[in-house]
């Protein structure tokens, strides 16, 4: 068996490369049926031969380097510097609790940092490239839908591909193999990755070819690896895999060289330095990327960054505090002295900040996949909390996606109109009505006086009915069947109806079946027509090319022959604007049912008319299209090359069809909660602007009382992309709001879109699922791509995705990216809080001074080191851990302005900081001068004495005090606005579940709290170890110390909250929670703009 991991050579199962054998040769050598794929068994017995598809293995979790790195950085080496300091001024007890601490601290890291790097692991295997393959015997799934045979396409991992597996490609695709092209229908792939060519190869399967060795570039019949396709569609055989590939044999190449650092040393034409400088520079270089990873400056996300240069600055900040304390004490060299500054300066330092941040974030992505959200890019975490517009697609995201015809109109003929029930992919249910009205005209009234009508026998009765199923049975790649049920002798059919294709085709292609047309039968390719897309003797139709849909046309279109009149038709479909520009005839009604349906030159009034009839439609809601076709020479359809300008014209207008794609039930209640947040929702659609209109109405974007806008004010809501893309970028800038829809949208103008955000200050979320969306989802701040529906190249240009295509999950992240903003802010300011109240405390303290002159500590080392071991480590983790707070979608976003460091957060930190320092020193000072006359003993900072009873309990107390209140500080925090007591009277069982949700959290301070017991009564370990002594009636003032705390932060929140709403920051308590009344707050400005201009008059 063949070593997988080995480069072997490209063709391995085959007897010759690739290129150089007809398709049906390949096949037969690989052993597999084209219209059956490789069984779940055979594949498996080749995944284990050729081994995974992937360029070597995958770099795993490595528990051994998060070990090094736990060791090797920076917070590490501060603490063992401490370490030795100690151990150097023979700090023994000191020096020993510093080094357990920095042993605990190891472990712990270890483990959460193994935990995160594993589970970001499995978020990345989630997020691996999938292929559409054809198994046989396989089941159909959501994400494959079974043909009237026994196999399946299924969506597998690309890693899971093995030679002989027949995959299919679509525009969008990246190409999982080197592929074999079966078939092809305008197929053509960007190959630059591999060849450096910029222009895209068509690809031609009957192309055979005799040089083994011939370019890449050149062997057209063939898909490579890591390619994208860029147009069409088609069907290949993978005969290659991993590292057997084109590109995994240059992978396979580079591995072999080692990784390359970032810094080259500069060299002269004869290869040696051109002087010394640049050995020098080189060195400084390599220095500064080692000292940058080092330090955490230079790697990780764009926070992770800033709080690693935050680290610093704390540290150069703890070097000052270390010279002051031991300016203070004129710089003796006494270890009390000595260990008093290094105290100073470990308590200074955000100790768990980095570790915690990462565990946050791990934690946050693993929770967002549990809310249909997929996180490729860790910045978004950081981003997601700060988003104010964002412009999402309509179909599908905000619509269901499942779409329905509902309305034909025929010009001159009349209009149908069709209900499906419940399941609209059955054309067998449902009612279908006629009346000879055109949809322009249609009242309520009109349609009562609808008449049902036999779908079957229309099309027998009316000749235009027939050429217009035509065109939306045969311009459609969607295939429309029903499962065969029952055990066919007579047993009652109990089969379904089961549609594989575009949503939009899915429901023109039923609507031509409830009247008798089905489109083309999808059949495997043969070898004696290799470039058809379909063909069957027992088909009507034959197709000969097919021009796919382009959004810069946004039409279309097919190729068909005859089989019975020999004659080739044009079937086009699309933008009704642009297929009238395609169009010279109109079709009329009247001729006899054998014959085509005649037609009459396309007017001006024609046209009018026929846009009248479209505005009608989707001033209902409906999507709509025209149909358009026309009978071509034969010599025309025998050119070489296909150009479709040379087809879609001199076109004949068949009709429209307005096609229904309901609005998701959880879109409206989540763009009200989108209104709530502060975040404007944009609508940008391909669709006219009527439909866009109603849709957005529906779903809460537009205000439902449009008509109280002035004229002028509401066009501005709904603009054309036309429109749009006519201004230039100062008009842009100058409206007074940009447009919530933009209709009839092209890719060009959502890059425009978020141009003109970004020039207003807007953080932009922007979604997209196809090719060319691929340069807006970069160019937006967070780019969100589809899961179920997007191509694989939206995807990679993507910041998350969305497994289920929802609006809704566009919400959630939302959601959850606040949240992990507000929980790093959160163990952000438990940190540097506590670290403003013990620095405060100490270097205050160093104005007590015994009678030698040395300051006497108010907290010993070892009791900062505890704190730091036993409070701080667990309680910020927590807090990590914590639940998103009930109005977190009730405030607007973040400013970007601030980041973190909101001016909340720098109130909260001085404001906790202080009230921290007061707590801790008030409790020091009242049991020392109120209780032992302000005796401070002799070197009480070393040993005990009598002497130094009063400094001991007064230690105690004051160690207690910091322990309870740094705790309870951790729930404080839970909410930063909101009172930590809130419902505790009205509701007490509700108010415990709430402490009880983040069990982290409840028991980090439960037993943090009971933990400073035995620290006071154990002997040794008071007096000894800690330094203090067990208390009695101090407990009084610790309680009331805590107790002034609480008090103190519950009035600095009751103060917060006040001030914010007095300037609208927050939300107030009264505040209207009626959708009415939120639409009034959110469209107020529109509003007041018609209120304005009319006053002006």
């Amino acid at each position: 068996m063949a070593d997988p991991t080995v480069a072997t050579g490209a063709d391995e199962p085959l007897s010759r490369p690739a290129h150089t054998l007809p398709y049906s040769q390949v096949v037969h050598e690989l052993e597999v049926d084209v219209t059956q794929g490789l069984t779940a068994d055979e594949a498996a017995r080749r995944l284990a031969q050729y081994g995974p598809n992937g360029l070597g293995k995958q770099q795993s979790v490595r528990p051994w380097q998060i070990l090094i790195a736990q060791v090797v950085n920076a917070m590490t080496l501060v603490l063992v510097l401490a370490l030795a300091a100690s151990f150097a001024i023979q700090a023994w007890i000191e020096g020993g609790v510093l080094a357990f601490m920095i042993l605990l601290n190891l472990i712990i890291g270890f483990i959460q940092d193994l935990q995160a790097a594993r589970t970001i692991a499995s978020l990345e295997s989630l997020n691996s490239p999938t292929a559409r393959v054809l198994r046989a015997g396989a089941t159909a799934t959501a994400t494959a839908t079974a043909t009237a045979s026994s196999s399946s396409v299924v969506v597998i991992p690309a890693a899971d591909l093995v030679p002989g597996d027949i995959i299919d490609l679509k525009t969008g695709d990246v190409v999982p193999a080197d592929a074999r092209v079966l078939h092809a229908v305008n197929l053509e792939a960007d190959e630059a990755l591999l060849t450096g060519e910029s222009v895209p190869v068509r690809k031609d399967p009957a192309a055979v070819f005799d040089d083994e060795l011939m370019n890449p570039g050149d062997r057209i019949n063939m898909a490579f690896s890591s390619s994208t396709v860029t147009k069409g569609r088609g069907r290949a055989v993978v005969v290659a895999t991993g590292l057997r590939t084109e590109v995994g044999a240059i992978a396979a190449a580079l591995q072999g060289d080692g990784d390359v650092g970032k810094g080259k040393l500069k060299k002269g034409p004869d290869g040696k330095a051109a002087a010394s400088k640049d050995y020098a520079l080189f060195a400084l270089g390599a220095t500064w990327d080692w000292l940058g990873k080092f330090l955490g400056v230079t790697v990780g996300t764009p926070l992770q960054r800033k709080l690693a240069q935050l680290f610093l600055y704390i540290f150069f900040f703890a070097i000052v505090c270390c010279i002051i304390v031991l300016g203070a004490n004129e710089f003796r060299t006494r270890t009390d002295v000595i260990i008093y500054a290094v105290a100073t300066a470990i308590g200074t330092l955000p100790v768990t900040l980095i570790l915690v941040l990462t565990i946050t974030m791990a934690a946050g992505a693993k929770v967002m996949v549990e809310r249909n959200v997929l996180v490729r890019n860790m910045r978004s975490l950081e981003a997601l909390g700060g988003v104010t517009n964002i412009c999402s697609d309509k179909t599908g995201t905000l619509t269901q996606g499942k779409m329905v015809a509902k309305m034909a109109w025929l010009p001159g003929h009349g209009t149908y109109s069709v209900d499906t029930g419940n399941e609209p992919y059955n054309p067998e249910v449902g009612t279908t009505n006629f009346t000879p009205i055109e949809p322009k005209d249609i009242s309520s009234k009109a349609e009562s006086s609808e008449i049902p009508v036999i779908p079957a026998t229309e099309a027998a009765t009316h000749a235009c009915l027939g050429d217009y199923l035509d065109v939306a049975a045969l311009a459609n790649l969607a295939t429309v069947r029903k499962t065969t049920g029952g055990d066919g002798q007579g047993e009652q059919d109990t089969g379904k109806w089961e549609a594989n294709g575009d949503p939009t085709e899915i429901a023109i292609q039923v609507l031509a079946t409830r009247f008798g047309r089905s489109g083309l039968p999808a059949t495997a390719p043969s070898s004696s027509s290799p470039s058809s897309s379909s063909s069957s003797s027992t088909s009507e139709w034959t197709q000969l090319a097919e021009f796919p849909f382009d959004s810069s046309v946004k039409k279309m279109s097919t190729l068909c022959r005859n089989t019975t009149t020999g004659q080739v038709h044009i079937f086009t479909k699309g933008a009704v604007e642009r297929v009238l520009e395609s169009c010279v005839h109109i079709a009329v009604a009247g001729a006899p049912s054998s014959s085509s349906s005649p037609s009459s030159p396309l007017t001006e009034a024609a046209k009018s008319d026929i846009l009248a009839n479209m505005e009608a439609l989707a001033r209902r809601g409906l999507r709509v299209l025209a149909l358009a076709s026309t009978v071509i020479p034969e010599e025309e359809a025998r050119q070489g090359k296909l150009a479709r300008t040379s087809f879609e014209r001199d076109l004949v207008f068949r009709g429209l069809i307005g096609i229904y794609d309901p609005p998701r039930p959880e879109s409206r209640p989540s763009v009200f909660k989108c209104h709530r947040a502060g975040i404007a929702v944009h609508m940008l659609t391909g669709d006219h602007p009527e439909t866009a209109r109603s849709i957005a109405t529906q779903v809460g974007i537009l205000p439902a009382r449009i008509d109280l806008l002035r004229a002028d004010v509401a066009a501005s809501l709904v603009m054309s992309a036309h429109d749009f893309d006519r201004l230039s970028d100062d008009e842009l800038d100058r409206l007074p709001q940009l447009p919530l829809v933009v209709a009839r949208c092209a890719p060009s103008t959502k890059v425009r879109m978020i141009d003109a955000l970004h020039r207003r200050r807007c953080y932009v979320a922007m979604t997209g699922d196809g090719v060319n969306d691929s340069p807006s989802l970069k160019r937006a701040d967070v780019g969100i791509a589809m899961g179920l529906n997007g191509s694989d190249v939206a995807k990679s240009a993507s910041d998350i995705v969305l497994s289920d295509d929802n609006f809704a999950s566009i919400l959630n992240a939302v959601e959850e990216g606040r949240r992990i903003f507000d929980n790093i802010q959160k163990f952000m300011l438990h940190v540097l809080a506590g670290n403003v109240g013990f620095v405060s405390t100490l270097l205050v303290g160093l104005a007590y001074k015994d009678s030698s002159g040395v300051s006497v500590f108010q907290v010993t080392p070892v009791e900062i080191l505890y704190l730091l071991l036993v409070a701080a480590a667990f309680t910020e983790t927590g807090l990590g851990f914590e639940a998103a707070s009930p109005d977190i979608l009730n405030r607007p976003p973040q400013s970007l302005k601030y980041g973190v460091f909101t001016p909340e957060f720098l109130a909260d930190l001085v404001g906790y900081g202080i009230l921290m320092a007061v707590c801790l020193l008030s409790s020091f000072i009242i049991v020392l001068f109120g209780m032992y006359d302000g005796n401070l003993g002799h070197d009480c900072n070393l040993r005990y004495s009598p002497s130094c009873e009063g400094v001991f309990r007064a230690r105690s107390t004051c160690f207690v005090a910091m322990m309870w209140v740094f705790l309870l500080f951790a729930w404080e925090l839970v909410d930063g606005r909101l009172s930590f007591f809130a419902g505790l009277v009205r509701n007490p069982r509700a108010w415990a579940a709430r402490l009880w949700r983040n069990p982290f959290l409840f028991w980090s301070v439960v037993v943090g709290s009971v933990s400073v017991v035995p620290t006071l009564y154990i002997p040794v370990i008071n007096d000894k170890v800690f330094l203090h002594a067990g208390i009695g009636a101090e407990w009084g003032i610790v309680f009331v110390s805590v107790f002034f705390f609480c008090a103190g932060a519950e009035a600095w929140k009751w103060a917060k909250r006040v001030y914010l709403r007095r300037h609208n920051m927050m939300e107030r308590k009264k505040a209207g929670a009626s959708e009415e009344d939120l639409e009034a707050r959110v469209f107020e400005k529109y509003y007041l703009q018609s209120e304005g201009s009319e006053s002006e008059k």
